[in-house]
């Protein structure tokens, strides 16, 4: 049986399924324009379209667990290329995850600002490994060249048919410790004189607080309408979802400005 994409959701799963990351970011700008132009609807999957369990992916590179994964040091440039593959693949699977969102819930009763969100989430993701794809070149590397973490997916199948719990994961756990981390690693970096990368860290550090503001808008939306304490009900899916604690330090600056309070994160004793 031949299946053509005609929703959001259809065709936000068939840039998930594409192994190519060009092409990934090809499919997902074509989704974009073709969105903005009307073209193209909100709606579920139906019930036999294909899903696989993973996205697509190129041949390389080698995916290994988080233990397996050599230790290299950002000081020289063999540990700075190490840094930028790393981020590259980051983002490649941002834009799966991104995407992932409108294809599970795509057939949801939220408000179009929901997808326009949730769309532009996933088109700086895919911005966002064009521009670290390009550093990793730019340093003589390209993309498979190192082993990657093979276990990115994992927040999602683990959340694929609860959107609070997909919310409460991706952009407000995983996102926001991107929040955490990045402006040390950018003065790293910084170090390096290799000022194309922190450009592009800088810009992704940007476009990160308004994804985990878009999270925190539409959990705090979905816990209102269904009369739930938001605080609360996240450290419940946390607890549920997330392997691991929430750890300090915290860039409180960062996520208050992307409106995740510190009650989310910081318990008191």
């Amino acid at each position: 049986m031949t299946f053509s994409p005609n929703n959001l959701a259809e065709y936000s799963l068939e840039i998930i399924k594409e192994p190519v990351p060009a092409k990934k970011v090809m499919l997902a700008r074509r989704l974009g324009s073709m969105w903005r132009a009307g073209e193209i609807s909100p709606g579920g999957l139906a019930p036999d379209y294909p899903y696989p369990d993973l996205p697509g992916r190129p041949d390389k590179p080698e995916l290994r667990s988080l233990r397996d994964m050599p230790r290299r040091r950002t000081g020289s440039k063999n540990g700075l290329i190490a840094l930028v593959h790393s981020l590259a693949h980051i983002e490649l699977n941002a834009i799966d995850m991104a995407f992932d969102l409108l294809a599970c819930f795509g057939n949801t009763s939220l408000p179009r600002d929901f997808f326009d969100g949730a769309l532009k989430v996933g088109l700086e993701e895919a911005d966002h490994f064009e521009m670290i794809n390009q550093d990793l070149e730019t340093l003589g590397a390209r993309y498979g060249d190192l082993p990657a973490h093979g276990g990115l997916w994992d927040a999602v199948m683990t959340t694929r048919h609860d959107l609070l719990a997909r919310l409460a994961i991706v952009p407000l756990v995983l996102e926001a410790r991107g929040l955490d981390v990045s402006p040390a690693m950018i003065e790293r970096v910084k170090v390096s004189g290799e000022d194309h990368v922190v450009k592009t860290m800088q810009q992704i550090y940007r476009d990160e607080i308004t994804h985990v503001a878009f999270g925190a808008k539409w959990f705090k939306y979905l816990c209102q309408d269904q009369n739930i304490a938001p605080e609360t009900t996240f450290h419940s899916l946390v607890e549920e979802h997330f392997r691991g604690l929430l750890k300090p330090p915290f860039n409180i600056q960062a996520r208050t400005s992307a409106g995740l309070p510190e009650a989310y994160y910081i318990r008191p004793d």
